[in-house]
Order: C-alpha cells, then sequence, then structure tokens
C-alpha cells in the first residue's frame, strides 16, 4: 500500500487503495480522528484528515475529497464556518460528526448545506451507511439532474416516476398530489436528513407560520397510508425537530 504526502509543511498523508472515493476528516479530538480513518480504511476508502477548521479548509482546497466529515467543535473556528465556505462554491457531500445534540445546531448546519447531522457516540456501521447513502446521492444527483425518472425501490416500496405511483409490495397507495410531491422528493435524496423548511420549499415554494405543521400533517397521513405504525422507522425516519430521511438501501 503505497502512501503519499502533502507538499505542505503538516505532511499529511493520504492512504491511497482502490476505492475511488477520499474522505476529509476534520477532528480535532485524536482518537475520534484515528478510529473514524482506520474504519475507513478498512473499508477501502482513501483518508485524509485535519484537527483544525484552517487546516480542513487548506486539505479540502489541495486535495478535493469526495466527502468531508466534519466536527463543529474545532479549537480555531466553528465547523459551521467550514460548510458555510465550502458551499459558496461547492456541493461535495458533509456529515456532519458532532456531540451538539440541540436541535438549533442540527438545524443551522443542514440549513448551511451539510447533507446528514450524526450526534456523538456514534455507532461505525451506522456512520459506513450514512457515508455510502450520501455518496450514491450526491452522484445520482450529477447524474441524473433534478427531475426524477424511472423507478425508485426500497424495501417492498416502488415509486414510478414517470407515472407518479407509489406501490408497497403489489398494492398502489392512493396519495394526494401533495403527498406524492413529498414522498418523491424525500426519494430524491434517500439517505440524506432534509429538513422541515428544505421540503417546504421543494414542495410548496413558500413558507409560512403554518408550513411545518402542515408538513407533519402530510406526513402523518403518508405513513398511515403506507402502513406505516408511530414511531416505527421503516421507509422515513422523523428526525425529531429537525425534518425527515429516507433510509438509503444500506438501512433495510
Amino acid at each position: 500500500m503505497a502512501v503519499l504526502y502533502s507538499a505542505f509543511p503538516w505532511k499529511e498523508s493520504v492512504t491511497m487503495s482502490n476505492n475511488k472515493y477520499k474522505i476529509l476528516i476534520v477532528e480535532d479530538e485524536a482518537g475520534i480522528r484515528n478510529f473514524i480513518k482506520a474504519n475507513l480504511e478498512t473499508s477501502d476508502y482513501q483518508v485524509i484528515c485535519a484537527e483544525t477548521c484552517t487546516l480542513g479548509m487548506m486539505m479540502y482546497s489541495s486535495h478535493h475529497p469526495d466527502l468531508i466529515i466534519l466536527d463543529l467543535g474545532l479549537p480555531d473556528r466553528d465547523g459551521l464556518d467550514l460548510i458555510q465556505n465550502v458551499r459558496e462554491s461547492d456541493t461535495i457531500p458533509i456529515i456532519v460528526l458532532s456531540a451538539r445534540s440541540n436541535e438549533k445546531d442540527k438545524v443551522e448546519a443542514l440549513d448551511l448545506g451539510a447533507n446528514d447531522y450524526i450526534t456523538k457516540p456514534f455507532g461505525t456501521e451506522e456512520l459506513l451507511a450514512r457515508i455510502r447513502a450520501v455518496l450514491r446521492s450526491h452522484r445520482q444527483g450529477t447524474e441524473t439532474g433534478s427531475t426524477p425518472s424511472g423507478k425508485y425501490k426500497l424495501q417492498d416500496l416502488l415509486i414510478d416516476y414517470d407515472k407518479r405511483q407509489l406501490f408497497i409490495g403489489r398494492y398502489e397507495i392512493d396519495l394526494t398530489q401533495t403527498e406524492y410531491n413529498i414522498i418523491a422528493y424525500l426519494s430524491t435524496h434517500a439517505g440524506k436528513v432534509l429538513t422541515y423548511a428544505a421540503i417546504i420549499r421543494a414542495v410548496w415554494g413558500y413558507s409560512d407560520y403554518g408550513s411545518v405543521k402542515k408538513l407533519q400533517v402530510n406526513m402523518k397521513n403518508i405513513r398511515k397510508k403506507m402502513g406505516v405504525t408511530p414511531g416505527e422507522k421503516r421507509y422515513v425516519v422523523n428526525e425529531l425537530g429537525v425534518g425527515y430521511r429516507m433510509l438509503a438501501e444500506d438501512e433495510e
């Protein structure tokens, strides 16, 4: 296994592998950083690391990673600054991995452009599944554009985008136009946490005082029609106080 060294003074190593994806970890705690790095390398990802926000921006600019795993509580600047800077010119997937569990922090990070938000402590398999999901979603988005076509399948759920139909097993689920638009939008971003505001903008094109409640009522109706019981994590997960996430294939 070859090891390449950066031309920069900190000589950050890049472990090369057969996997085409390169992941940048921005995390100041060495134990967590090394743990994530070891697990990613075991899964054949290329990995580069930074321990500050400033160094993370430099590594991002020089190495052009495919995904960023970002802690928010960095010693020099808030990790939210990195999200904001990257999103000025790039759609690279960003997964926040933070001890901050406050809903306000989650919403702010996701609204700034983070693709997902995982709260510490975290499970290794969950992290790897989220990584695969956001990479797949990003790849499909760049390949197919914003208008979905064809079919989407998850477990026994099937969405026919061209016919605007949804099936559970052999049975078609009778959805209103708004309900279909919500579930179709979630499916085109499977694996990614979408904030209430993002879903509302995509479906209704505007936001008002009652928009969140309106979305929640529609989601309740969708779940009931799909045969999902309250609290059951099937097809769509409710990220309380933040938004919704359609499960990815890896989470079935």
